[in-house]
């Protein structure tokens, strides 16, 4: 970093990069860059440890980028179980697999306050600039492209960041791709709303269980110091008439599931109830000297839980990307056109499956039938259950089921 003074006194650096938002997406993306040499400044609005609403389930792929980093271990270390069992119940059956990919046999669901502090300490640590309690109050820009930002600390003194690259990891509501006008495409209307909270006394055992019935899907699954998330989602048509009394529709969609909500009576409840409802949107990820990662370029209703691991994915091939424009061995717009494209390529298909499986619809005879040949194989329980878990592409499931399904009605005409 370099340093002078810019106007009226303000403090005015210089880097290559400048990343602002330090949780999934953003402390990896500038951990990974810092790791290769380049300066990097990684601001947030937050500070460490902080929550944030999310479900906070990594899968396996999720999982082997945390060994990749050198990162599992201190995620282990925090007490987080793992889950090694997907259960899925449906009413009239059930499908329980497991969710083993990437060479990891199990997924964590660590909290927030835990796993975006371990995220920006290793950001630290590796060799960016950290300013947490930051507040971005404008992005710098030289006609068209992107070059800094402008904001201040918790002293109110302004600050004046220039960088090659400016990354925008800055969410569903990302100031970057407000202010550079970033197109989106693939868009879907917000379809569940979703409340959640903690419960004590409510062990899981290493299972993630969850439950659709009829229009209506809850599920839970243990996370740090002993608790266990429960979260219940209803469809946006009933969000307005439900909002009024949260905690009364959470319990009358558990007793859609009496055993469930059996257990959930014995528990203690530890802490208030968090909602959400999500768009369902692909934005344009990049431009001139400016990249988006994790929701602020891609996002997806949560009933899969796919936006760790999809954070964690976008920051290793944005660093790819930004180092390799760098070094000179793609320009800036090859090494990003590769990145969007890759990204929707690998994320498409669950992209569509979340949303069909969202929509909480009576399944057409055909998928039920599927459903119902899975569940009487284990293999095909444990393959399921790695659709989910972001290890198989759902595609390639359901078009495997089809053909096993033809060959065994072949076989038994």
């Amino acid at each position: 970093m370099t340093s002078t003074v810019g106007p009226a006194g303000t403090d005015t650096h210089h880097y290559d990069v400048i990343v602002v938002g330090a949780r999934c997406a953003g402390a990896p993306t500038a951990m990974l860059l810092a790791r290769l040499g380049h300066r990097v400044l990684l601001v947030d609005r937050a500070t460490f440890p902080s929550d944030t609403i999310s479900t906070h389930l990594i899968h396996p792929p999720g999982v082997a980028a945390l060994d990749r980093w050198g990162l599992l271990d201190r995620v282990v270390a925090t007490g987080c179980p793992p889950i090694d069992t997907y259960v899925f119940d449906l009413g009239p059956f059930a499908i329980a697999g497991s969710p083993a990919g990437m060479g990891f046999e199990a997924s964590y669901a660590p909290r927030r306050t835990v796993l975006d502090k371990i995220l920006v300490d290793a950001a630290a640590e590796s060799g960016a600039e950290v300013r947490e309690g930051f507040t971005v109050g404008e992005f710098l820009s030289d006609g068209d492209r992107v070059t800094g930002i402008r904001g201040h600390g918790k002293d109110g003194r302004q600050v004046t960041d220039h960088a090659r690259v400016v990354v925008g990891a800055d969410g569903l509501h990302s100031p970057l791709a407000k202010a550079v006008g970033a197109e989106e495409y693939a868009e879907k209307p917000k379809i569940n709303a979703y409340y959640y909270t903690y419960w004590a006394g409510l062990p899981l055992h290493g299972r993630f269980e969850a439950y659709d019935r009829g229009d209506r899907a809850f599920a839970a699954w243990p996370t740090n110091d002993g608790l266990t998330l429960l979260i219940c989602g209803w469809p946006m048509r009933d969000f307005e008439t439900n909002r009024g009394d949260v905690e009364g529709n959470y319990h009358a969609t558990l007793a859609r599931a009496p055993a469930l909500a059996e257990r959930v009576a014995a528990a203690e409840r530890t802490d208030r109830f968090v909602g959400m409802a999500i768009p369902n949107y692909f934005r344009r990820p990049y431009g001139p000297g400016w990249i988006l990662v994790g929701d602020a370029g891609y996002l997806k209703d949560p009933i899969t839980a796919q936006g760790i691991q999809d954070a964690f994915r976008d920051a290793e091939r944005c660093s790819r990307a930004i180092d390799d424009s760098f070094a000179g061995r793609q320009t800036f717009e090859e090494a990003m056109r590769s990145t969007q494209e890759a990204r929707d390529a690998e994320v498409m298909s669950m992209y569509e499956f979340t949303a069909e499986f969202a929509s909480m619809e009576p399944p057409p005879p055909e998928m039920e039938q599927l459903l119902i040949a899975t569940s009487q194989s284990r293999a095909a329980q444990d393959e399921f259950a790695r659709v989910t878990a972001g290890v198989t592409r759902p595609d390639e499931f359901f078009e495997h089921m089809k053909e096993r399904m033809a060959q065994e009605a072949g076989s038994a005409a």
